[in-house]
């Protein structure tokens, strides 16, 4: 469990760079709930890592800046009754959300135009249905 923080091949984040913070947890857990600390904080202060090189920073940061406070990242996890567990869950939480930010951007689209068939085929189509509402009129 402890130890550093695979986000991808190329990028691991050392473990002295996360912090955990444990708390007592809301929820189930019967008489241990008040005395258990298994609600699990884990920060990543992502404006000062040594784990991702600065295209990548800039990335996660212009990503992520709506999450961040202060250039820090903050997982909460407490779904589980166990600490162990929220460890984990928050763990996969932030490499999932690191490893989203620092993808790279989608390609862009490259405009199309429909072939000519194509619109000869919806032309036509259109012509044929107009003419079958033309035919049902009383008038027609």
């Amino acid at each position: 469990m402890p130890g550093p923080l695979h986000i991808r091949d190329s990028v691991v984040v050392p473990e002295a760079e996360l912090a955990w913070r444990f708390s007592r947890s809301s929820g189930p857990g019967g008489q241990g709930v008040n005395t258990t600390d298994s609600r699990v904080e884990l920060s990543f202060n992502v404006a000062t890592t040594t784990a991702l090189e600065p295209a990548l920073k800039s990335r996660a940061i212009e990503r992520l800046g709506s999450r961040l406070v202060d250039g820090v990242i903050t997982i909460a996890a407490s779904e589980f009754r166990s600490q162990l567990r929220n460890r984990e869950a928050a763990e996969m939480r932030l490499a999932q959300l690191i490893r989203e930010a620092i993808a790279p951007p989608p390609r862009k689209r490259r405009p199309t135009k429909p072939s000519r068939g194509a619109v000869e085929r919806r032309l036509t189509a259109k012509k044929q249905r107009s003419d079958l509402k033309r035919l049902r009129r009383t008038d027609g």
